[in-house]
């Protein structure tokens, strides 16, 4: 059958290019890892403690009013050569209390270098020391939150016997750490969180899903792609794709989180783009049409990406399998929520002529387009 030329076939193709086109701009905006601080305490005995703060340069040279500097031996000269501008802002921002009495922190030099998700970080490591012995403690956090309302910081506080991780954001500056009230359950609740949080903010993630399921609603006839005869087959191809990808990036992110493998991040992130690239290519030239061997392959790279992610974040050093399995969890549920969104709308597009014909080639193209920069930008 022709796709007919009609002024509403026009109108659909036009409506559908203009989502594309929010899917791209979308797409860039949400490349980039959004600001993100670290800070790791071990309290010990609550009177000298060790701590260490990991805050984006970036962020830090907007707060400070810095230079910019990409080239990280200049930039570890240019961080040091702050030190005084930053621990001053540190001290202004950071505070624990204990008791209504504040603890004294004292900075340790030199601040350092890292980098998470390809961004420069300033380390700065820490002693601090409570006035009083006590089961809370109090953290007051203020930083880059008056240059980017999105900030967080994500807080791992060890004590002897247990492990207890949090999120501060701007809309809540302030996290109380009690000792007593330390479980499992806030674990679980905490990792489960972050798993969906991530898969919600990584796009790449999100594209290369949204890339496999638009042709689920279809079959392969005479080199055209033709709506599917019945809904079993579109649920069977859906599940099919959904199982292939959690089994393979489930196995992956245990074993890295677990780090029974040790994969290069770079490679595995150049990888994950290269993965977008060729799912949405093949949409277009079709090559493979039973996709879940092809999803599993490509789902073991993406469950070392969310293991790089995990890392981050921190593992409790006595609840790692259950901060693991937590967050796979997370995970999960952020892709099942993706998928009752996206799958209902591609069965209904699948009835047009327009979406068979023009439809899965104009988006796959789009997120092509996505997947080609990042795989240059990450090589």
């Amino acid at each position: 059958m022709k796709y007919p030329h009609s002024a509403l076939s026009v109108s659909a193709v036009f409506r559908y290019i203009t989502a594309s086109m929010w899917i791209l701009v979308a797409g860039y905006a949400s490349a980039h890892q959004t600001s993100t601080g670290y800070l790791n305490l071990d309290t010990k005995d609550m009177q000298i403690n060790k701590g260490q703060i990991q805050l984006r340069w970036s962020d830090l040279e907007t707060s400070l009013a810095l230079g910019d500097n990409t080239v990280k031996q200049l930039l570890l000269a240019e961080i040091q050569s702050q030190q005084t501008a930053v621990v001053s802002y540190l001290k202004k921002h950071m505070h624990f209390v204990v008791e209504q009495s504040h603890c004294v922190i004292t900075f340790t030099p030199p601040l350092q270098v890292s980098e998470h998700f390809d961004e420069h970080y300033m380390v700065a490591d820490f002693n601090w020391s409570c006035p009083i012995k006590s089961e809370q403690l109090t953290i007051n956090y203020s930083a880059i939150f008056e240059e980017d309302n999105a900030h967080s910081l994500l807080i791992n506080v060890e004590n002897n016997n247990s492990f207890i991780s949090a999120v501060i954001k701007e809309d809540d500056q302030s996290f109380v750490v009690d000792f007593t009230q330390a479980s499992q359950w806030e674990t679980f609740t905490l990792y489960v969180y972050q798993g969906v949080l991530h898969i919600f903010m990584g796009i790449d993630h999100i594209l290369f899903l949204i890339a496999l399921l638009l042709t689920c609603a279809l079959s392969r006839e005479e080199q055209h792609w033709k709506q599917a005869t019945n809904n079993r087959s579109v649920y069977k191809n859906a599940a099919w794709i959904v199982t292939a990808f959690t089994l393979a990036h489930s196995l992956t992110l245990t074993a890295t989180a677990m780090e029974l493998i040790v994969p290069n991040s770079r490679w595995v992130e150049l990888g994950i783009a290269i993965s977008v690239l060729l799912t949405a290519l093949n949409n277009i030239w079709p090559i493979i049409i039973r996709l879940g061997w092809i999803t599993f392959a490509f789902g073991l790279l993406h469950g070392m990406g969310f293991a790089g992610v995990l890392g981050e974040l921190g593992l409790a050093r006595d609840q790692k399998l259950l901060s693991i399995l937590s967050f796979n969890l997370g995970v999960e549920v952020g892709q099942l929520m993706i998928l009752i969104i996206v799958l209902p709308l591609l069965i209904l597009a699948s009835k047009r002529n327009w979406y068979q014909h023009y439809g899965v080639k104009i988006g796959s193209a789009m997120i092509a387009l996505i997947a080609l920069s990042w795989s240059i930008q990450r090589f």
